[in-house]
């Protein structure tokens, strides 16, 4: 690689957890797979299995996984909110809070989720935006693996990737795309109020009274990144083409159709639906409830 590669760049950020402060010298000699997050980002949490397989089955062979947590609502800086977030998600590999995005800047970064790997001397070898590629990713780790460290006896491939390789992946085509519901991104006509609602530039809030939020779609899944507001638990009943949900419901609705919004979190709202014109409508009447983006799958 010629000198002007990329490097990895100083890791100056806020808190880290599960691990001191790094550094890239403090990573020099291990191969390293920086994964920048969100985490209620839909996309991300997709990828989330893998990595925890790489940390799992390379760690000890000389792979570093650390993760960047770049937030994208006014929540995600709370490092509380992040530490619960990394617990939830099962992490146990060194996370980094990059709330001020100097990380995210000087990597050129531009969206959630990304990947960046770099090799034993600290260059970058690759990079990966958004999900999939899951495979690849995965042998160019091992490629590193052995560049560092010839005759490393290397497990076979995770399950993890060896899963996605054999499987055919869902199409997107014609997924409604992500709808922001706060005034800094909705699109018009994407969303409709009913109620009282209190419009900030990253989410709307319900200011009192019952309040409906309701949204055509084409997804087979559907869900939703809230804020429970002071209260710290709001109700919220879940209705799909105006019935309560029943074989379509997503893991974070019980079966009475209610889901029960307790922390800052993406919540799970519609899965396995089939797909076509559907409307959702969400109806609470908990004051403070917030409601920031709307995310789909196939």
């Amino acid at each position: 690689m010629s000198d002007d590669t990329p490097r990895i760049p100083p890791l100056e950020v806020e808190r880290w957890v599960n691990s001191p402060p790094l550094t890239p010298e403090a990573l020099r000699g291990r191969v390293v797979l920086l994964d920048i997050w969100e985490y209620t980002c839909v996309n991300w949490i997709r990828t989330s299995p893998y990595l925890r397989a790489w940390h799992r089955d390379y760690a000890d062979l000389g792979l570093s996984v650390v993760g960047l947590h770049a937030p994208e609502f006014a929540f995600g800086r709370d490092a509380a909110t992040i530490e619960r977030g990394v617990r939830e998600h099962g992490l146990t590999y060194p996370v980094a809070l990059d709330n001020d995005f100097r990380v995210w800047e000087a990597l050129g970064n531009f969206a959630w989720p990304a990947r960046y790997l770099f090799d034993a001397g600290g260059r970058l070898a690759a990079r990966w935006i958004g999900e999939g590629e899951y495979d690849r990713t995965e042998a160019r780790i091992r490629e590193l693996l052995v560049d560092r460290a010839p005759g490393v006896d290397l497990p076979p491939v995770t399950p993890e990737a060896a899963r996605f390789a054999a499987t055919e992946q869902p199409s997107y085509a014609d997924v409604t795309e992500e709808t922001y519901i706060g005034a800094d991104r909705r699109v018009p006509g994407s969303v409709r109020l009913s109620g009282e609602w209190r419009t900030s530039g990253d989410h709307v809030e319900l200011a009192g009274g019952t309040g409906e939020i309701t949204l055509p779609f084409n997804a087979g899944e559907v869900n939703l990144v809230a804020h429970p507001g002071p209260s710290g638990r709001a109700a919220v009943r879940v209705l799909l083409d105006g019935r309560p949900l029943d074989g379509e419901r997503g893991a974070d609705v019980d079966p009475d159709g209610v889901a029960h919004v307790d922390r800052a979190a993406m919540f799970r709202l519609v899965a396995g639906a089939s797909r076509g014109d559907r409307v959702l409508t969400l109806v609470t009447d908990q004051p403070g409830f917030r409601a920031y983006v709307f995310t789909f799958g196939p």
